[in-house]
């Protein structure tokens, strides 16, 4: 009789992003007149960048000729790739990475969701909250929690990230082994500086603890004095892996690339106490349950690296923020409490009611759809996130029929 992993059980009814869609789909169906505008889930909407996109086609057409064509490529992601990787987000801020240090995926989500399976099950883990949800059920799913009870799972340190605290959380009270960290954040649009990273940096040196530190946002980041990795910290080469995507970077939701560092500096240690290198470990399971992103995607990528790449890139996410901007004057007008949106694209709204009743009003009064903050964490509760992933234009029109539907 084949068997189920009885840990799935403990998960909640539905993903947060499907239970949006559902309701989104219930509602379009009641008003099929009636056009929804859409500032939930973190999708761009503006076309690739024109470096990428002449990349990509000539990456294609290299794959067309029988002299250039390639079939798999390495798992880890081409050199060419992995060079400018290293030269450009990392060595030129002072980071000490290396090419062969950096493993090309198909996604942040994937690698954030992926990489706990070469931790033992018995482990600490640490997790803010408000949290993206792939960080907590994918620990859920490995059976590292007990069950479900008043907003928390059992046997999870939750790190109560609050306005109090500007939304970047406190060391915890007791040991954990295992640390997720996003910044700039999601949901919250929080960032961390350089001497709030330090702290973290230093307390997993200490605990021979691992922080998994997701950057898929840092292109987003004006301020030049807050860190856009945590390499930049001394130190945390021995107690860092880091997540990076081009999905909101350059757009790559539809086409799928990212990145994951693992130094060789980085341990891990047996239940006899000897040390391995998660690098090690990293790329076995990599090399064994993943075939490489594919060859024109990476040619793709590598543009965003060139003179034209960057100025394209930066005209995108320059876009998003100034939606960002529009967005946190328009709600600050209105006389809501609200964080981010100045180097990240979200912007995280004190609702002052329940999250969902939020989330409700805005979809049937303003046909805006948001996300209600309760679905990152029970300190999410009465929060809702906005995203500025839209066009400047549908993002004005949907702050007047917000501003319309609150009066």
């Amino acid at each position: 009789m084949i068997k189920i992993n009885e840990n799935y059980l403990k998960l909640q009814a539905s993903y947060l992003f499907s239970d949006i869609a559902k309701r989104v789909t219930a509602y379009q169906k009641d008003n099929p007149t009636k056009e929804v505008i859409k500032l939930g889930i973190g999708d761009v909407t503006r076309a690739l960048p024109d470096a990428c996109i002449e990349a990509f086609r000539k990456g294609v057409a290299e794959m067309a000729e029988d002299a250039t064509f390639r079939g798999y490529g390495p798992e880890q992601g081409y050199a060419f790739l992995r060079e400018k990787i290293a030269a450009e987000d990392f060595q030129k801020r002072g980071a000490d990475i290396s090419p062969d240090e950096i493993f090309v995926s198909d996604g942040a989500k994937c690698d954030t969701g992926n990489i706990q399976e070469i931790f033992s099950n018995d482990i600490t883990i640490a997790i803010p909250d408000p949290v993206y949800p792939v960080y907590l059920d994918t620990n859920v799913m490995a059976g590292r929690t007990g069950l479900f009870s008043d907003g928390r799972y059992e046997d999870i340190v939750y790190l109560d990230s609050t306005k109090e605290n500007g939304f970047v959380p406190e060391l915890p009270e007791t040991p954990v082994d295992l640390i997720y960290l996003c910044f700039p954040n999601n949901p919250t649009g929080s960032t961390i500086t350089k001497d709030q990273l330090k702290t973290w940096v230093d307390y997993a040196r200490k605990e021979k603890a691992l922080i998994l530190f997701d950057a898929a946002y840092e292109a987003f980041i004006r301020d030049e004095h807050l860190p856009k990795s945590i390499y930049e910290i001394e130190g945390a080469r021995e107690v860092a892996i880091e997540f990076r995507s081009y999905s909101k970077t350059a757009g790559f939701t539809g086409t799928r690339c990212a990145y994951t560092v693992v130094p060789k500096t980085c341990m891990a240690w047996d239940t006899k106490g000897n040390a391995h290198l998660i690098h090690a470990l990293w790329n076995r399971r990599h090399s064994t349950k993943f075939n490489g992103v594919s060859y024109p995607v990476q040619k793709a990528a590598e543009a965003i690296y060139n003179e034209e790449g960057k100025k394209q890139v930066k005209g995108l996410t320059d876009y998003y923020l100034k939606n960002a901007q529009l967005i946190r004057k328009e709600i600050a007008d209105m006389g809501y409490e609200l964080t981010g949106g100045e180097n990240s694209p979200y912007i995280w709204i004190d609702g002052k009611t329940d999250s969902w009743a939020f989330f409700d009003l805005l979809l049937k009064e303003a046909g805006v759809v948001c996300t209600p903050g309760a679905g990152f964490g029970k300190c999410g509760q009465g929060y809702i996130r906005i995203s500025a992933f839209n066009s400047y234009e549908n993002v004005k029109r949907a702050m007047e029929r917000i501003r319309k539907a609150l009066k």
